[in-house]
């Protein structure tokens, strides 16, 4: 490698810095007029989901999504006759005075890639399934038997390479967690091990050919393999001397509010970490809308590193680097005490903020869980009702539902006649010098910059809440998390965030980015978020949908549904919202909804369910990875997935 792009020594580590933003350097890359990599700002990317051959569409959309923020666009290239078509939508893009780089999707068909590599200005190729097998079949690869396989693709894809390095094209490698070839599943399993080894095999194909310009990418439905996968990625890059620049992604996110947390929580745990040099936000919606949530997901970070930042010693190795058991390339649950339904084996707990709210009036409840009918002056609990509410000094006067516990300033607690279900809220000091305390539980208030583990020792029934004012918020929280596993301290933690001035879009991505990093690390027994100016409704809903995203607590029913391209074989937002319609209240199911075949059933390895597109008007569904029904006819397909779903004894009727 060229002395500029040489990596940071991170003496086995996955990032510069634990406690504080700090960008790792990458290679930087060129990609058309618009380098990628290095000192250059996140680039910001989408993919059209027009049909290739319509080149018109085609142009209009890309269009759409340059005016939308994008700064590269990716077209699907499924065989070569697509591939070819590239050049005119190139040559209509380049007249109406777009000159935006383009990228190839491919999949399967290296001839298609070897064409595309001549006309657009980078391509994608996923190592699961160019040039290598992905037959679900149980296969046992011997050393050697692996070996020749290697070197078989090895041959098959060097003609590529080389018309990359003939043309100035760049190439990602871009591995995706569900379609891992049989060859790699034989020897890795599906995990995020083999997805980097998936990657690396071509990489190191790539330089044995003297090829460089590369990014690559590690996507997964499921935030946390992606997230592992990623680091695990950096760390193995740095040990063999590369450090190409990254491509972050959640496959199959979904749509609206699922879609955006789910993203943010992947991506923006990365980009925290100080990695990542584009963004693609994958969305179930028209792609114009996907390139300013990436944007807005960007733009927290700094565009630049800072002077000097090659040379800078890091933090990583000591004292984070393993303290307490902690691994960042493996989720594993911070060990702690269970006090009431805290803690322990205790799912992360919802704590919503009402002290702002009318208390005079008991449908005050309603958005966070607790519907309340006058009627029968009774409420009633949805999946999605928050575990406690901080009421601060204020009294309500009406009798809360059992189930609810309420929080209330120390002060305040001291003065209430009954304290059922009521507990207090200190601050470290308050305290140590109480005389008087509740006999289950309390909460200690505590900044987690401020945080000495000796004064935490004898500490007893009490819950910490863990706030921050810190700029580099997750990061800092993060810090305090591992000095408390260091010091073998096992008291229970809610992590406590407040966000100031903020829309809703980037209340909900912030949100997600600050406490589904921590919570992707195995830190937090509870999340807390306060936001004045966004409606509880919302604050409620992206607590639980943190949680759901990391795979924490589970309390509906999820979708992992591909943002849809010029392969799909049905219109994927419409067949969503139905599926939806009929399903959503199937909690803790996972149903996969798949535009064709490239990216279902691989992509949906999360999925108990499985909805793909099989041709015109046909859809075959499945069972996890099992093919259960072919070819069914699209008007008929979401009955019959259900009535799979019945058949296994999955489903409740919804509730009237």
């Amino acid at each position: 490698m060229q002395e500029m792009n040489k990596p940071i020594q991170l003496e086995g580590g996955y990032c510069n810095s634990l406690t504080q933003y700090s960008r790792f350097i990458t290679r930087e890359v060129q990609i058309g007029n618009i380098p990628m990599g290095g000192s250059n700002p996140i680039r910001i990317q989408s993919m059209t989901t027009t049909d290739t051959m319509d080149t018109l569409g085609t142009v209009e959309q890309t269009i759409r999504m340059v005016e939308s923020g994008c700064e590269y666009v990716r077209i699907t290239a499924p065989s070569i006759k697509e591939a070819e078509n590239l050049a005119n939508i190139k040559k209509e893009l380049r007249l109406r005075g777009y000159d935006v780089p383009l990228i190839a999707d491919i999949h399967f068909t290296p001839n298609a890639a070897e064409s595309a590599a001549r006309i657009v200005e980078k391509v994608r190729v996923n190592p699961g399934n160019y040039a290598d097998k992905k037959k679900f079949e149980n296969l046992a690869y011997t050393q050697d038997t692996y070996q020749t396989e290697l070197e078989r693709i090895y041959k098959k894809f060097t003609p590529l390479v080389k018309i990359c390095k003939e043309y100035g094209t760049a190439m990602r490698i871009g591995t995706n967690h569900g379609s891992l070839s049989d060859r790699i599943m034989s020897h890795y399993g599906d995990t995020p091990r083999g997805m980097v080894e998936s990657a690396m095999e071509f990489i190191r194909m790539c330089e044995d050919l003297k090829f460089y310009n590369l990014c690559i990418s590690m996507k997964a439905s499921n935030t946390q393999v992606m997230v592992q996968a990623y680091r695990l990625l950096v760390e193995t890059m740095v040990k063999e001397g590369m450090n190409y620049p990254l491509h972050l992604g959640v496959t199959e996110a979904g749509d609206g509010e699922d879609g955006r947390i789910k993203s943010a929580v992947g991506i923006g745990t990365l980009l925290a970490d100080g990695l990542g040099d584009t963004i693609r936000v994958s969305l179930t919606e028209d792609p114009e809308f996907e390139a300013p949530v990436a944007r807005a997901l960007a733009n927290r970070y700094p565009p630049n590193p800072l002077k000097g930042e090659l040379e800078r010693i890091k933090d990583f190795a000591s004292p984070f680097r393993g303290a307490g058991g902690y691994n960042p390339f493996q989720h594993k649950r911070r060990v702690t005490n269970e006090i009431e339904n805290l803690g322990a084996h205790q799912v992360p707990r919802v704590i919503i903020n009402i002290e702002q709210e009318n208390l005079k009036d008991p449908a005050i409840l309603n958005p966070v869980g607790y519907n309340y009918s006058a009627l029968l002056d009774k409420y009633n609990l949805t999946d999605q009702a928050c575990d406690m509410v901080y009421l601060g000094d204020q009294l309500p006067s009406f009798s809360f539902p059992g189930g609810l516990k309420q929080l209330y300033n120390y002060a305040t607690w001291l003065k209430l006649v009954d304290k059922q279900n009521c507990h207090p809220i200190f601050s470290l000091a308050d305290f140590n010098s109480a005389q008087q305390k509740d006999e289950k539980l309390n909460f200690v208030k505590i900044l987690a910059e401020e945080l000495n583990v000796e004064q935490l020792i004898n500490l007893d029934k009490a819950v910490l809440v863990l706030s921050t004012n810190a700029e580099n918020a997750m990061q800092t929280l993060r810090s305090a998390f591992v000095k408390l596993l260091a010091a073998g301290i096992k008291i229970p933690v809610i992590v406590e965030r407040t966000f100031d001035k903020l829309t809703i879009d980037d209340f909900q991505l912030y949100s997600s980015t600050d406490l589904g990093g921590l919570l992707i690390d195995g830190f937090g027994d509870g999340v807390w978020i306060n936001a004045p100016e966004i409606p509880l409704s919302v604050i409620n809903s992206t607590s639980f949908g943190i949680l759901q995203a990391t795979r924490t607590r589970i309390s509906k029913t999820e979708y992992i549904s591909c943002p849809s391209c010029g392969r799909t074989l049905f219109d994927l937002q419409e067949t969503t919202q139905a599926i939806r319609a009929r399903t959503s209240h199937l909690k803790g199911i996972k149903i996969g909804i798949m535009g064709c075949i490239v990216n279902g059933p691989g992509e949906m390895a999360d999925a108990d369910y499985g909805y793909v597109g099989a041709g015109v008007d046909r859809i075959t569904l499945y069972r996890g990875q099992e093919v259960v029904k072919k070819n069914v006819n699209t008007a008929n397909a979401i009955n019959e997935l259900i009535e799979i779903i019945k058949g296994d004894g999955n489903w409740v009727p919804p509730t009237p």
